[in-house]
């Protein structure tokens, strides 16, 4: 009876590893901004021959000496899946006395620095420059009094004067960037309009919205509001472990699950056809209301869609469901995936300036 479950289990990862397919893992594994599609791709291919092997493995070879063991002496393969079972229960346990932080603000001493938000989940720290080191640079952060990433401390944004407002996380705020290489400068010196910088570091789209929500009441005269969005930070949108926008994009408080479950799905990002579905229809919802926001206030609004590299099909999906079909105006912008900070992953001065230059031209109406 042991070796016939060995050879079951074996044959059961084999078949795992074959059904489980590319096609099968782009639909439940959604594009990384952290990992390069290539990279990403390796790993699941290495996963899933591993499996495989482990599969021939358990069924051809190891099975008769586990039966074999398990025979001799059953109570001791009792008591180990029982010890399994509660060393799980223990530690789970044991997780949920910590205090764990959201995937999008995990070190809570990194620049620039943040503090909580009942409503947004976290917020920069605001009056303050925090200072990091960037590609073998140290770069400051200057926030002023409303949280606005600024030149300096003395220059904070006005909000009596013309504005274009950019909301987004860490790439539409200039991470590893110097103030003047950040797009919303670059876009602000091309325009000859001040900027607005409200990007929060570790935001997801809702988030972004919400932002722009609470801060767009404060400009009096909004020219253009521009809002960044990636394919590859999709999978932020379908986290609930944060403060975040449901169906008909209600507020809905951060929902707390098992801790064991949420380290298993922060090493393993799983989700769910319904999940992904429900992402989609949330970002898509997210951007129009925040275009009519934008509108309402007699600004323009625009979503830049930066992409390194190559568009994978699974980009291109999401483009097509999330943009094209929400029927938002949007300028996609192509970048060299070289294009990045030195031992970063975020774009650098170049790429800063290719999504500066795409905005601004599309602002012009080119």
């Amino acid at each position: 009876m042991a070796e016939l479950v060995a050879c079951v289990i074996g044959v059961a990862l084999v078949a795992c590893a074959i059904v489980f397919d590319q096609s099968f893992l782009d639909k439940h594994f959604l594009p990384s901004f952290l990992i390069p599609r290539d990279w990403y791709v390796l790993i699941e291919t290495s996963v899933r021959v591993s499996i495989a092997l482990a599969g021939v493995l358990l069924a051809l070879v190891l099975r008769r000496p586990l039966a074999r063991a398990t025979a001799r002496a059953p109570a001791l393969a009792i008591g180990v899946a029982i010890a399994v079972v509660l060393a799980l229960v223990a530690s789970d346990a044991v997780l949920s006395r910590a205090r764990l932080r959201p995937t999008g603000w995990l070190v809570a001493e990194d620049e620039p620095q943040r503090h909580p938000d009942a409503r947004l989940g976290w917020t920069l720290a605001p009056s303050r420059t925090g200072y990091k080191r960037v590609g073998g640079r140290v770069v400051d952060y200057t926030l002023d009094a409303n949280g606005y990433r600024v030149r300096r401390a003395g220059e904070p944004v006005d909000p009596e004067r013309s504005t274009i407002l950019f909301a987004g996380e860490s790439v539409m705020f200039g991470d590893g960037l110097t103030w003047d290489e950040s797009i919303p400068a670059q876009v602000g010196t091309m325009a000859g309009v001040q900027s607005a910088n409200l990007a929060v570091h570790g935001f997801s789209t809702d988030q972004a919205y919400l932002r722009l929500q609470a801060e767009l009441p404060r400009f009096r005269r909004p020219v253009a509001v521009v809002t960044l969005f990636m394919t590859s930070l999709f999978g932020r949108n379908t986290d609930d472990e944060r403060p975040h926008l449901g169906p008909n994009l209600e507020w809905m408080p951060a929902v707390a699950h098992p801790r064991l479950a949420s380290l298993a799905g922060f090493l393993v990002p799983y989700r769910t056809t319904e999940t992904v579905e429900r992402g989609v229809v949330m970002t898509r919802d997210v951007l129009r209301a925040g275009a009519d926001l934008a509108r309402a206030r007699g600004a323009t609004p625009l979503i830049v869609v930066p992409q390194f590299g190559e568009a994978s099909e699974v980009d291109l999906m999401l483009r097509r469901r999330i943009l094209d079909e929400g029927g938002v105006s949007y300028v996609w912008v192509e970048l060299d995936p070289a294009w990045r900070l030195p031992w970063d992953i975020h774009p650098n001065a170049h790429a800063a300036h290719e999504i500066a230059a795409a905005i601004a031209a599309r602002l012009r109406g080119n």
